[in-house]
């Protein structure tokens, strides 16, 4: 389904579809063999049957898989909105904004956005007003729990680099809620931002300092360079909590967020009630419903950290 989904169809295809065919689009940061990414849309894609919606007997997906380059999402947020789908579904700040630009009359369903409100997306979240809704992927008192889980797993820590991105709104309450949370748990904390270089300096300048820890704030600057990220905390065995499953999956220490799963599931509900006439002005841009905690213990080992008991016990997932 996925692959059909991603594919553009033929021409002669598109010119059989019957009446009343109505059209997705989906517009994602990531490249199509992206495996976090592909399992988010298929979720969305398993979703939209459960409301009456067949892919080729009723509505067409048309897919953009438009990687984490600023150009090619603004490039293909310009070819979706020319397609003038019934709806299109996009994935955090970087393909909102484009797509905004783009166009302000095609029904817009966002995930993992962090504040729709600070970054002119929306007017509020009770009435977004515009053409855009959808889901957020956490509140900012999430911060001081990133925080607070880096201490529990690294008790040591009391130096924090926080990884960044300047350019979106969210990073600025992101940032604030960490800094918030900082006294009380003795620690000291100084923000990352900018490109790959200044993350390498950043995060080795940080290692060699006495008790050191990261935390990766989510943004598509984080998303971009998340191998980067990966590999200098497994290098210089620096404690780290992400935003995000995916970077635990890949040999991260631990995360905390939303469960975008679910989210992409919860899209295709709003998706459904666009496609049968409501108006993302009315529809409320939502929180999430679930967080998850996922701790990868193989990596703790490597770092020679023990991690307690009651964390282990309340996570959501372990990776051994």
């Amino acid at each position: 389904m996925l692959a059909g989904a991603a594919a553009v169809w033929p021409l002669a295809a598109r010119a059989q579809q019957p009446d009343g065919m109505r059209r997705i689009g989906v517009l994602l940061p990531a490249a199509a063999d992206d495996a976090e990414f592909q399992a988010r849309v298929g979720a969305f894609l398993q979703e939209l049957p459960q409301s009456g919606w067949t892919i080729g007997r009723n509505v067409r997906i048309d897919t953009r898989w438009a990687t984490a380059n600023a150009d090619d999402i603004r490039r293909h947020a310009a070819e979706l909105a020319a397609l003038a789908p019934d709806v299109i579904l996009v994935h955090g700040t970087s393909t909102v904004a484009p797509l905004l630009q783009a166009t302000r009359s095609v029904p817009i369903v966002f995930t993992a956005l962090s504040d729709p409100v600070a970054a002119g997306f929306v007017d509020s979240l009770a009435r977004p007003g515009g053409n855009a809704t959808g889901f957020m992927n956490f509140e900012f008192s999430l911060g001081g729990k990133w925080l607070e889980l880096l201490k529990q797993i690294a008790p040591d820590v009391t130096r924090v680099a926080v990884l960044r991105d300047p350019a979106i709104a969210s990073g600025i309450g992101q940032f604030s809620a960490i800094q918030s949370a900082a006294p009380s748990l003795r620690m000291d904390v100084s923000p990352v931002v900018r490109d790959a270089g200044e993350i390498e300096r950043a995060v080795a300048a940080v290692a060699r300092s006495a008790n050191g820890g990261l935390i990766v704030a989510g943004s598509g600057l984080a998303q971009l360079h998340r191998d980067l990220i990966i590999t200098l905390a497994a290098r210089h065995k620096l404690p780290a909590v992400y935003y995000e499953r995916f970077f635990v999956a890949a040999g991260g220490l631990v995360s905390y967020g939303a469960n975008y799963i679910d989210q992409y599931r919860r899209a295709a509900g709003y998706v459904d009630r666009i496609l049968k006439g409501e108006k993302p002005a009315d529809l409320p841009v939502q929180v999430p419903t679930k967080y998850e905690l996922v701790i990868n213990l193989k990596t703790a080992k490597a770092f020679g950290l023990t991690v307690p008991p009651t964390l282990l016990a309340s996570a959501n997932e372990v990776i051994e």
